[in-house]
């Protein structure tokens, strides 16, 4: 039996067995990608620029949109060369690192996701009291815990993972260094990354997704003393989008880490992570801008600011 210290790389699997549209899954994730990394990053500047938008929405809005672009950064690229490559090999110690900072993202995300359904149950239910509650030092509090939180909780599983032993076995059923799959190499036993998965999972998945299921709960019943039936649609409206990403999201993610090793199958382990690493990234600058009055103006805002830079510049 080999020790887990010769092992120098991993083979990641992905999407080998799909030969015959390698080339068409690559274009389509490479515009994945780039559009993900665009809206965010339009999100995130006209966080910063526009004085109208140093709001906390904006600003965990701006966290999120940063977070996603680092969650995607992880996998996607390296994804992007696989496709193109006959060789899909990772380094063991570049498994390492990317499990963890993707295990930290995919923490980050879930807290701040509740976080932002917390912020919203404020400024919907408690109007009057929203600036006292949800006022700037809460703000950079609570995204400091999402961050560190999330941080921690991949230290743990990391190290956990990697403590393992893998007897010759390397090859991974999914296309990036991920929990579930690594266990399913080990030679060892797995029961404690099994517990470590399930109760900590409680406290950074299950919690905060409770939390998020309430807050909106309240919202509803709030929405639906608005008189106005314009305001309650449109209320609706936004409720139901920010709900269906919640869903997406933490379906996809609970069902992922939630189940004991031996029910992952192959298909599993690489389709079902596409759902919560690259689609709701993706979903995310679309969902909680759309029909964002705010936004577009400080969009228009922003386009009309560069045309006069030009037009001066030009002149």
């Amino acid at each position: 039996m080999q020790n887990q210290t010769e092992l120098t790389e991993f083979i990641l699997m992905g999407f080998a067995h799909l030969e015959d549209i390698q080339l068409l899954l690559f274009g389509a994730f490479l515009i994945i990608y780039l559009l993900t990394v665009l809206w965010n990053t339009l999100i995130i500047i006209m966080a910063m620029v526009d004085q109208r938008l140093r709001t906390p929405m904006y600003f965990f809005l701006g966290n999120l949109s940063f977070l996603d672009i680092c969650y995607t950064t992880t996998t996607i690229p390296q994804m992007l060369a696989h496709l193109l490559s006959k060789r899909c090999s990772i380094t063991y110690m570049g498994c390492v690192l990317q499990l963890y900072f993707f295990f930290s993202f995919l923490g980050i995300e879930c807290l701040l996701l509740a976080v932002m359904a917390f912020d919203r149950y404020v400024a919907i239910c408690h109007p009057l009291r929203y600036t006292l509650i949800v006022n700037k030092a809460i703000c950079l509090q609570l995204a400091t815990a999402c961050w560190t939180g999330g941080f921690l909780n991949s230290a743990v599983h990391t190290v956990y993972a990697f403590r393992l032993p893998f007897c010759g076995e390397n090859q991974i059923d999914a296309f990036y260094c991920d929990i579930p799959p690594l266990l399913k190499l080990s030679c060892g036993d797995v029961s404690l990354n099994q517990m470590l998965l399930l109760y900590i999972g409680l406290l950074m998945a299950w919690t905060p997704f409770v939390s998020i299921l309430v807050s909106y709960t309240y919202i509803i019943s709030t929405v639906l003393k608005i008189r106005s039936a314009e305001g309650r649609q449109k209320a609706f409206s936004t409720c139901s989008s920010h709900l269906t990403v919640v869903l997406l999201y933490y379906g996809s993610a609970i069902f992922t880490y939630s189940r004991p090793i031996s029910t992952h199958s192959s298909a599993n382990a690489r389709l079902i992570p596409l759902m919560y690493s690259i689609l709701t990234p993706l979903l995310n600058p679309i969902i909680y801008t759309l029909r964002n009055k705010d936004v577009k103006k400080a969009w228009n805002r922003m386009i009309t600011n560069l045309s006069k830079m030009s037009f001066f510049c030009i002149g």
